[in-house]
């Protein structure tokens, strides 16, 4: 579907927005991500804006997610929709069977130790390698993943996006994280928007489209989405135009 003009301003959105790509760019290694003061006070005005209504839908752990906007804790959805803080603050969690996941982690530490520029991210349910530092070895990253996957059972699933292969729990997605939010307070009712760059964002779009929401696509890339923005830099002043126009009082802090 070809992308169209931004849509007008209204102050009946909630708004769903990724975290890598989209409000953030790219960091070598997820862990050299930072986010400034200004990024943090930008999603406050928002939330307010938005009567409450923002949530964060990440790859990362909800628990990473905290670490990188503290103070403040959105209502977020962690590693693909599989755990998920609600706006009252009450933790939702997809639990599949773990007993295979210790030597899955095994295996990715020796896979590698033995292939530099591979980078494995243990997410806790999750697990991500990424070959953002060595390219070619995306092919290794894809069969190797592919095989640990697989031993693991219909319980686990691969997901590819921008030079990294992961394996998650089977079930859950960001469009399931989406639709559950929009079920809820303060979300219930408004019209959704969702952010994304990644391949992962898909589900999210095709669920935010069914529902006449905005789907958002950053960058390049064949996408289900409605919408284009051309990188994180445009996706922040695009929202800071909605906070302006729509502005209350900041958003709660973490206690």
């Amino acid at each position: 579907m070809s992308l169209r003009r931004m849509p007008p301003f209204a102050p009946d959105w909630a708004f769903f927005l990724d975290v890598d790509g989209t409000l953030l760019e790219f960091a070598p290694h997820p862990q050299e991500v930072r986010v400034g003061a200004d990024l943090v006070g930008l999603l406050g005005r928002l939330q307010a804006a938005a009567g409450g209504a923002l949530a964060l839908v990440s790859g990362r752990s909800v628990e990473d997610v905290d670490r990188l906007f503290a103070p403040c804790a959105f209502p977020v959805a962690g590693q693909h929709g599989t755990e998920r803080r609600a706006a009252d603050g009450s933790v939702h969690r997809h639990r599949p069977p773990l007993e295979g996941l210790g030597r899955a982690a095994a295996e990715l530490v020796r896979l590698t130790a033995a292939h530099g520029g591979l980078v494995f991210e243990n997410k806790g349910m999750a697990f991500a390698l990424h070959y953002r530092l060595a390219p070619a070895l995306r092919a290794l990253a894809e069969r190797e993943m592919r095989a640990i996957a697989a031993a693991l059972g219909d319980a686990f699933e691969l997901q590819t996006g921008k030079f990294v292969v992961e394996i998650k729990p089977s079930g859950k997605d960001k469009g399931s994280a989406i639709a559950e939010f929009g079920a809820e307070a303060p979300f219930a009712g408004r019209r959704p928007v969702f952010i994304g760059d990644d391949l992962t964002d898909e589900p999210g779009f095709e669920v935010v489209n069914r529902a006449g929401g905005y789907s958002v696509k950053v960058g390049p890339g064949i996408t289900r989405a409605r919408w284009h923005l051309f990188d994180a830099a445009a996706v922040r002043a695009w929202l800071a135009a909605y906070a302006a126009q729509f502005g209350r009082q900041p958003a709660q802090s973490r206690a």
